[in-house]
């Protein structure tokens, strides 16, 4: 299997580097190529910086700006606008939902949640073949 593959490139923005990390083990173990951001700001830099993100998993709480002000600001940029967005919060807060949602989100998870589940969503909106075994509801 010496065929080179295209590896889809993910950024994961998460204040909390142990949750970074975990999702990026994850993503890594398929066709993904993950940047870890820390805060708001860093994913709006690593947005611009790198043109070939083509997936963003953004935690709702960080320093600077939060995950809707990222979302916000990608929304507002014709470049970013369609990049397929997973928004990832510690609380199923129903009003942050709905303005994930509204601002465009492609799926909304609540902390704790599958790690399976989140790869399969993430290959999905990726446009990637998932295993059947990651099909869990």
């Amino acid at each position: 299997m010496d065929e080179q593959r295209t590896l889809t490139h993910a950024l994961v923005a998460d204040d909390e580097p142990h949750i970074g990390r975990i999702i990026k083990m994850k993503l890594e173990q398929g066709p993904f190529r993950v940047t870890l951001a820390y805060d708001g700001r860093e994913a709006l830099e690593v947005l611009q910086r790198e043109p070939d993100v083509s997936l963003v998993l953004l935690d709702l709480m960080m320093p600077y700006l939060s995950g809707l002000d990222v979302l916000s600001a990608m929304k507002k940029d014709e470049r970013l606008s369609r990049i397929p967005t997973i928004v990832l919060t510690a609380a199923g807060q129903e009003q942050q939902h709905r303005a994930a949602m509204e601002l465009g989100a492609s799926e909304f998870l609540t902390k704790p949640f599958s790690p399976k589940r989140l790869y399969a969503r993430a290959a999905q909106l990726a446009g990637l073949a998932v295993e059947p075994s990651a099909d869990a509801s």
